[in-house]
């Protein structure tokens, strides 16, 4: 069926004329409908954390304890959600985190959302370890992309890579700063998805149970780290059982970060910042943005929630902060807003979403965000997304 942007599985199940605002009003319903649509292996991967999960919790939990006073009598109500965010305006103060593998949650995930993020006018991450490469997500974004990158080992790749990446239409970067080991995620081990995926019998039973994933994955192939393909020979260096993703597994220093600021010449942002005491050494080193995340729970079990780290680092720079780990919904992104981040970028519920709906998820998160934010500004009294911080209950300092 052409013209209301649903693929032919994301049509099982719905009658003529569904009202996706009845049927899905809110991000939990497109996350209960993706988890039936994909295989319980490719959820495991997708929907877990690490340790016992704890900081899943704790982000939530941190989130509801930022409360704002509700607003009467303020008479004729019509918000503005713009924003500015290193040298460019955008109507909303969201976007597309990126996720690693995120063709194995659905197929063609990545240039789907780029696509998307070039309709809409919002940034879209595409991370290193995505199932496509810059050059094949790049022209979709549209001017919109920036590239996550996992710090490569070796100077030829690293020299390499950001020039794929500049070249394919990339021109903010994203070091991820908080990946010094691998971590481990006990649910994604026992879910038994492996790097590259294999199809085990056990595997193969649960993608029968999902034919639209199956056909998606049929077109497209089984997902693996396209990005790093052409750097796979100097996997010999490496020990016999690792995979070529060990070839940007290393950990990133100050020099490290002195060489990317003078080789790339775009925005430059360093993701994963969970406390201040780095913040004048970063200030130093020419970065344009601060991203505090602590990788939604899938890094680090012992960390404290992100929004418990923001207010104390917006004390300590005038940089613009993006914010991520944890986002449910509207409200939650006025929550972080009001304490000093800039922009808000969300990664599980924009794949929540396409596996949901297929084509018409992005467009459908998109516009529920927009409507709960409209909403809860309208509680609250705030006209601009500058009123936030003077309706909180109690105003947070660093």
């Amino acid at each position: 069926m052409k013209g209301n942007g649903l693929d032919r599985g994301s049509l099982a199940g719905f009658g003529r004329g569904m009202d996706l605002d009845q049927t899905y009003p809110a991000i939990s319903d497109l996350k209960a409908r993706a988890k039936r649509r994909v295989p319980h292996f490719v959820w495991e991967f997708f929907d877990s954390a690490t340790g016992t999960e704890s900081v899943l919790r704790r982000n939530r939990a941190a989130l509801d304890m930022v409360l704002f006073h509700p607003a009467i009598l303020q008479g004729d109500f019509d918000p503005d959600l713009r924003c500015s965010l290193m040298g460019r305006d955008y109507a909303v103060p969201f976007g597309i985190a990126p996720v690693g593998m995120s063709g194995v949650i659905w197929p063609d995930a990545e240039r789907r959302l780029a696509r998307f993020a070039a309709s809409a006018g919002v940034p879209y991450g595409l991370s290193t370890v995505a199932s496509q490469t810059p050059e094949t997500v790049g022209p979709e974004a549209g001017g919109m992309g920036w590239f996550q990158l996992y710090p490569p080992r070796a100077p030829e790749v690293f020299d390499d890579m950001l020039a794929r990446a500049w070249d394919s239409g990339f021109q903010t970067l994203v070091l991820t700063a908080d990946v010094p080991v691998a971590s481990r995620r006990e649910r994604q081990t026992r879910g038994g998805l492996t790097n590259p995926p294999r199809l085990t019998p056990r595997l193969l039973a649960q993608v029968a149970q999902c034919p639209s994933w199956a056909m998606g994955m049929l077109k497209t192939g089984m997902p693996r780290m396209r990005t790093l393909d052409r750097y796979a020979e100097q996997k010999t260096s490496l020990p016999q059982t690792a995979h070529v993703g060990y070839l940007i597994r290393t950990s990133p220093d100050w020099d490290y970060l002195a060489r990317l600021r003078d080789r790339w010449k775009g925005k430059l942002v360093v993701k994963g910042v969970m406390e201040a005491s780095p913040i004048e050494r970063l200030e130093a080193s020419g970065v344009d943005a601060i991203w505090v995340s602590n990788h939604a729970g899938r890094q680090f079990d012992g960390a404290r929630a992100s929004i418990d780290a923001l207010p104390e680092i917006r004390a300590a720079t005038r940089l613009p902060l993006i914010f991520d780990s944890g986002i449910e919904g509207g409200l939650d992104i006025m929550r972080a807003l009001a304490l000093g981040a800039d922009f808000v970028m969300l990664g599980r519920a924009w794949h929540y979403a396409l596996a949901a709906l297929g084509e018409a998820g992005p467009p459908h998160l998109h516009a529920l965000l927009v409507k709960d934010m409209i909403s809860c500004m309208g509680q609250i009294g705030a006209q601009r997304l500058s009123d936030l911080p003077g309706r909180l209950v109690v105003p947070r300092h660093g």
